[in-house]
């Protein structure tokens, strides 16, 4: 399909991209969703650590059940709790994880080569965290300017120099930057087109704020990997959304950006990296790659219902599969710990109801959450310096997505036996 086609085809829905989403109804085109994908049951916040003073209070739960809309085909959940609620105090930092920090130098030398951005050009990131990103053009000498809802990840990127507002982006903040004189000429997002919970007061947002021959590049988990790879617990609260290209290309496109490229990529267990600009901008064509996506997104069924009806079963049996393994290996008085405190890691462990009956403590590299316990499970965290203490038997590894380099960081339990269990797609013990 052409991108005029797409941006023909976004008219059919004006009226929802005005005003805040409506409970129970499609997040971009406003009709009511009916069609649940998988049902995770109750669930805490992903990323509401508690300290060890709240063990004992009470904890919310909400509901964790996967829509997709029958007319966009946007995958989603109910909004229970607001941006403001989830993300103005954030635990995760993205600076931790070395593949992530190699993936990003690999996209600014990109970009920097690509647009032929120089020390007159202006790069502005959405949700830009710890700076984990922005650092590698300042670096390059390109100015740049974070907008991170945040304040306590803020901080951590302006003492690496990375500029900073503390903002949630839409069109309010666009019009604000804008007045100011900022024109990026390039946008970027990496996975924070799922947190948005207006997603079009955010994409609306951009199209105010980018320069008119600029370029827009965001990055997020491809749902195609996500269904066929079984990777369920990639759902949480703080991801209201779940993107194939073909809803994608309906939300750019309705706010008069349409996608004319994309990369596939490893990240997070498949992602895809859309590349939009605006519509009145003849400079930029639709490229090879981005048609045969769109055909192979077609070919599996992505804009069909029945694409998704069988999700629910495949999850549902991965559940049994680690339950087995997990009472196999304590009847056998083996010790389990976890490697990480991830958002997908939560999900998982509550999903499944796993707690440290099964799994003695996790480590994460992150100080911010030592001493810690994890949301509803009440695991605790520790540094991975406990695991050589602990010699455990078998270290499961919760980010899954990273699972080479931590088997790499932590090669040296098999010097006592210990061996890696992953539990996505599907259990599988690692010597």
């Amino acid at each position: 399909m052409a991108v005029a086609d797409v941006i023909r085809r976004s008219t059919d829905w004006p009226a929802a991209m005005e005003g805040a989403p409506i409970p129970g109804r499609c997040r971009f085109c406003g009709i009511s969703l009916r069609n649940c994908v998988v049902d995770l049951g109750m669930s805490p916040l992903c990323e509401s650590f508690l300290g060890r003073g709240q063990l004992n209070r009470m904890e919310p739960f909400y509901p964790l059940q996967l829509w997709v809309c029958e007319n966009c085909f946007l995958v989603q959940l109910e909004e229970y709790v607001g941006g403001e609620d989830i993300f103005s105090d954030y635990a995760y930092f993205s600076s931790f994880s070395d593949s992530w920090l190699d993936h990003c130098r690999r996209y600014v030398n990109q970009m920097i080569s690509e647009l032929r951005l120089t020390a007159d050009s202006e790069v502005i990131e959405l949700a830009s965290n710890d700076g984990y990103l922005l650092q590698f053009f300042v670096e390059r000498g390109i100015p740049v300017l974070g907008v991170e809802p945040a304040a306590n990840v803020a901080k951590v990127a302006a003492k690496k120099g990375v500029p900073t507002i503390v903002k949630f982006f839409g069109r309010q903040t666009a019009n604000e930057l804008a007045a100011k004189g900022h024109s990026p000429d390039l946008i970027l997002g990496n996975n924070v087109l799922a947190q948005v919970p207006d997603i079009n007061d955010f994409v609306g947002g951009i199209k105010t704020l980018l320069a008119p021959r600029g370029v827009v590049t965001i990055e997020f988990p491809h749902v195609l990997q996500t269904i066929d790879g079984n990777q369920f617990d990639q759902v949480y609260h703080e991801h209201f959304s779940y993107f194939s290209l073909y809803s994608a290309d309906r939300i750019f496109a309705a706010h008069g950006l349409p996608i004319y490229d994309v990369e596939e990529l490893p990240t997070h267990g498949g992602s895809i990296r859309i590349y939009a600009g605006h519509a009145e901008d003849t400079s930029k064509s639709a490229t090879d790659r981005l048609f045969a996506l769109r055909a192979r997104e077609a070919e599996a069924g992505v804009d069909t219902l029945a694409y998704y009806a069988e999700f629910e079963a495949r999850v549902r049996e991965t559940k049994r599969r680690l339950l087995e393994f997990l009472i196999d290996a304590k009847n056998r008085g083996k010790r389990v710990v976890g490697y990480g405190a991830p958002g997908k890691g939560n999900t998982l462990l509550n999903y499944c109801g796993i707690r440290s009956d099964f799994v003695d403590f996790t480590v994460d590299r992150s100080p911010h959450k030592h001493g810690k316990f994890l949301p509803g499970t009440h695991i605790p965290i520790f540094s991975p310096e406990k695991l050589r203490d602990a010699r455990p038997d078998y270290v499961l590894i919760l980010p899954w997505n990273l699972k080479t380099e931590i088997m790499e960081q932590l090669a040296d339990i098999r010097e006592w036996g210990g061996r890696f269990v992953v539990p996505i797609p599907e259990v599988e013990i690692y010597p």
